[in-house]
């Protein structure tokens, strides 16, 4: 299989970090920005940069997973990174990559290790990981909220000690946004979760168990107090998802506690 390297990502409105993700993207052999008709300087910047650009109809779609595998498909090269507009790869990540796909027990697809920030400081000590890194022909991206690519192969999770190998997600929302994104992300997930059936023991164990997740088995402990709120918010998100639903079930007519 050739050697090559497709970068794609999908863009709305995506200026504000984008020709710094761009600059971090300039080891790869190509960049696919599939732009869902921004207003901004997307295309502009994208264009300026050597991208070969392409347009995912807009129309009433808030998300960019319907678009992903129109991205996807755009690319040239055998192997694709998915970035968002606002996540940097490193050079380290870069390097990495291109090694890991001369060898031979490479497999179809690499779950990256991914460092956020939160609330004024990067996570290093309690990164994320999400696939973004497979053979082309192998991927198909589900069109719904939060969705993970589905692949036709093997997965392989990068460690995240490896320093350097990583991802770097530049969004840092205020407590205001984070709130404001939860009550918007809810709402698109409600679709996707119609068929549950959750109630008050729901209510009770999902969110104590992201707080668990994030703040003792992901170790959120170690960011200090922006590990503990955030931990908090994950479980606050869990409330909010059940709450909605529970209330859609009761205005359909079922209202039974």
């Amino acid at each position: 299989m050739e050697r090559k390297i497709s970068v794609v990502m999908n863009t709305y409105n995506g200026e504000e970090h984008l020709a710094e993700v761009l600059e971090s993207l300039r080891g790869f052999d190509e960049i696919v920005v599939c732009d869902m008709e921004s207003t901004d300087h997307t295309v502009e910047i994208a264009r300026r940069y050597g991208c070969k650009v392409v347009t995912f109809p807009k129309g009433d779609v808030t998300i960019c997973e319907p678009g992903r595998n129109t991205a996807i498909r755009a690319a040239s090269n055998p192997w694709v990174l998915v970035v968002d507009d606002d996540e940097l790869a490193t050079p380290e990540l870069t390097a990495y990559l291109y090694r890991r796909i001369g060898e031979v027990d490479c497999p179809e697809a690499l779950d990256l290790p991914m460092v956020g920030r939160f609330l004024g400081k990067f996570n290093y000590a309690t990164p994320e990981h999400h696939i973004r890194f497979f053979q082309r022909d192998k991927a198909d991206w589900p069109p719904t909220i939060h969705s993970i690519v589905r692949i036709d192969g093997r997965v392989e999770k990068v460690p995240a000690d490896i320093k350097g190998v990583h991802l770097l997600h530049l969004a840092d929302s205020s407590m205001r946004q984070i709130v404001d994104k939860t009550n918007r992300y809810t709402d698109k997930e409600l679709l996707r979760r119609s068929n549950k059936k959750w109630g008050v023991g729901a209510l009770l164990y999902r969110p104590a168990w992201f707080f668990f997740r994030s703040y003792i088995l992901k170790r959120g402990f170690r960011n200090g107090a922006r590990g503990l709120i955030d931990a908090f918010m994950k479980a606050y998100y869990q409330t909010v998802l059940i709450a909605k639903l529970m209330e859609k079930r009761w205005e359909d007519g079922s209202h039974e506690n």
